[in-house]
């Protein structure tokens, strides 16, 4: 991995940043409509994961402002996807993240979606700041074109490199889920896309799937419901029918055992 030298430092002070006017977005589209819907469907994926949570975060895209002089310059883009864990208040309204209104909470997960414009600018200069100066647990990237994912995980002052189970997927200690591949559709994609999956190797869903899934299961409770009814029914029938033909048997009974027949 090329590493690449960044002067900047994480500045928590709210006056260093007085006069800096902060963007929103730098007024670029991402690279293509697969960037875009993925991200999009990997903070779905997130979010409905993380739905019984309460004070995470997820985004995509968002400016990361954590020093002055980065602030002002607006040396890179946000990352396509940053996921922090706890000890966000979710009630505010953010146009970025800036460390200095969040107690210094920086991402636990970040993951870059490599595009030939910016792979370079992923693996030096983000993969430096993320490392040295945001010190993100958690970095990975994915490139659409190969279909290969890579990973790494801080450990000490150093990211090093995750190992791939036998699919190529990597595990995500911060986020306790794995990262991989996908092939299905999403927006206006069709193809491979980047996914989560739960320990177990189950497809965490988007809100959508989770919705689907919950319909089906009460379909099936439903018709499990028709048919034990159907069932009862059935019995409540056959019983009644074993009744009356019991009923019919006493009474031929009866009539045979009567003197002349029954007859006075």
């Amino acid at each position: 991995m090329a590493t690449a030298a960044t002067p900047y430092t994480v500045v928590l002070d709210p006056k260093a940043y007085e006069g800096i006017h902060l963007l929103e977005t730098d007024g670029e589209p991402m690279d293509s409509f697969w960037h875009f819907d993925c991200m999009c469907l990997l903070i779905d994926v997130a979010n409905c994961y993380c739905r019984a949570k309460s004070d995470y975060i997820v985004g995509g895209n968002n400016f990361i402002y954590f020093n002055p002089d980065q602030a002002r310059n607006l040396d890179y883009r946000g990352p396509d996807f940053f996921y922090i864990k706890s000890g966000v208040d979710r009630t505010r309204e953010r146009r970025y993240w800036a460390v200095w209104e969040e107690s210094g909470r920086l991402p636990d997960v970040i993951i870059e979606l490599v595009s030939p414009t910016t792979e370079r600018e992923d693996r030096t200069t983000k993969f430096v700041i993320y490392e040295q100066t945001l010190r993100t647990p958690e970095y990975f990237l994915y490139d659409p074109d190969t279909q290969v994912l890579e990973g790494w995980r801080l450990r000490g002052d150093r990211f090093q490199a995750l190992t791939p189970n036998e699919r190529g997927w990597l595990w995500s200690e911060e986020l306790g889920l794995w990262v991989g591949t996908w092939y299905g559709s999403y927006f206006n994609t069709t193809g491979t896309l980047l996914r989560f999956y739960d320990a177990q190797g189950n497809l965490v869903p988007t809100h959508e799937e989770l919705q689907a899934q919950r319909a089906e299961a009460e379909r099936q409770r439903a018709e499990a419901e028709r048919q034990r009814a159907e069932a009862e029914r059935q019995r409540a029938l056959a019983a009644e029918a074993e009744l009356a033909r019991v009923k019919a048997l006493l009474a031929q009974q009866t009539q045979i055992t009567k003197p002349n027949g029954g007859k006075a």
